[in-house]
């Protein structure tokens, strides 16, 4: 079968397209985060601050993880809020034996589940409610900070309108490629969530590294709205309350949170069902916008390898060069912001990979996803 030309034509024009629309991002949303360098603050101030953690059958990861919290140097007045989200495992035991030395770790028991409410919400309400101090500091049991300034740094970040912070939650760099894809997809992820917020337009964070006031969650009825959704406690919940001027990023390197990656495929991929089933949740322009850019990735290489067989090789591999420069700058410079520099050779594997990452996650749309969140 002989296929008119004018198909190839079409196809040629809808790759200009995608580059032009990959360009658009690079040049507008993901350089704001690539040259970002936070404004100098005249002076500091340190407020009290309410770590807040859920647990649930977490007693290794709170062994391994709690004491890089409870050591935090920061000398103003703060607390450490862990929710013992009905363990079965020796978690009440292991956070009763580091209350005898820390006497700022307040544990908040909860022996039921909650009715109608899935995931992690209730249990996090519970822990926010808790709170002592109007500035709360999320992070998750199998997470520990980079350094003993991260409760000092992220609160440092809160300016007379801010009412979220947004940080980074990295994983632990190990061998194999499967830590690279986990990474480069958390990397990815992240110069999306805070290129948006730079640009005043949030649309999530990540509950391994987030903050918020307390008057902000109550003020929203904390997560009414979205407590049958089995995920959502923190993009969808950002999602609803973040504005063009409320939201600022923090992302020195003494304020990034590292956790364990997953070990298998099918435990990654069943966390990636849980997170991307939010999305259709999320404000119609951040779909849009999400949408346009994933789906432009998406079509990207098939369309480059065919408007090269079929079409004009050499006007193709033009357009994938300036598309390539573009994403090559960005990523350098953010990778490097981000901690993530040794991924930069592996970048141009790791961008094609994502065409396969998409079709392996397409199911997120329509399947259902767990309601434990632990």
């Amino acid at each position: 079968m002989i296929i008119s030309p004018i198909v190839w034509i079409i196809c040629f024009g809808l790759f200009c397209t995608v580059i032009v629309f990959q360009l658009f991002y690079y040049l507008y949303f993901f350089r704001k985060l690539a040259v970002y360098k936070p404004y100098p603050k005249s002076q500091s101030v340190q407020h009290p601050v309410s770590v807040v953690i859920c647990a649930r059958d977490e007693a290794q990861n709170l062994v391994k993880n709690l004491p890089g919290i409870l050591v935090q140097d920061y000398t103003t007045t703060h607390e450490v809020v862990l929710v013992n989200d009905n363990s079965t495992d020796e978690s009440k035991y292991v956070i009763d034996e580091f209350k005898r030395s820390f006497k700022n770790l307040n544990m908040v028991e909860l022996t039921q589940e909650a009715k109608m409410i899935t995931g992690k919400k209730f249990p996090l309400s519970m822990g926010i409610k808790s709170a002592k101090y109007e500035i709360v500091l999320l992070t998750d049991a199998d997470c520990v900070p980079a350094s003993e300034h991260w409760i000092r740094k992220m609160q440092n970040a809160y300016q007379d309108e801010t009412e979220i912070v947004l940080g980074y939650g990295a994983y632990h760099k190990k061998k194999g490629i499967l830590n690279k894809l986990i990474r480069f997809e958390t990397f990815h992820t992240a110069l999306q969530y805070l290129s948006y917020a730079l640009a005043g337009m949030t649309y999530m964070g990540v509950g391994r590294n987030l903050s918020y006031k307390k008057n902000l969650f109550f003020k929203n009825k904390g997560f009414s709205s979205i407590n049958q959704i089995p995920s959502g406690d923190d993009d969808l919940f950002i999602n609803q309350v973040a504005t063009n001027c409320n939201t600022v990023i923090e992302i020195d390197p003494d304020t990034f949170t590292l956790s364990e990656p997953k070990a298998s495929w099918n435990e990654w991929m069943a966390q990636k069902y849980r997170h991307y089933s939010t999305g259709k949740y999320y404000k119609p322009m951040h779909k849009f916008l999400l949408g346009g850019y994933s789906f432009s990735l998406f079509l990207v290489y098939p369309l480059f390898i065919l408007s090269i067989l079929f079409f004009n090789w050499q006007l193709a591999i033009i357009l994938f060069s300036i598309r390539f420069i573009a994403q090559a700058w960005t990523y350098f410079k953010v990778m490097k912001k981000l901690g993530e520099s040794d991924l930069f050779p592996w970048f141009l594997l790791l961008d094609i990979w994502m065409f396969f990452y998409y079709l392996f996650t397409i199911p997120a749309i329509w399947k259902a996803p767990r309601k434990n969140w632990n």
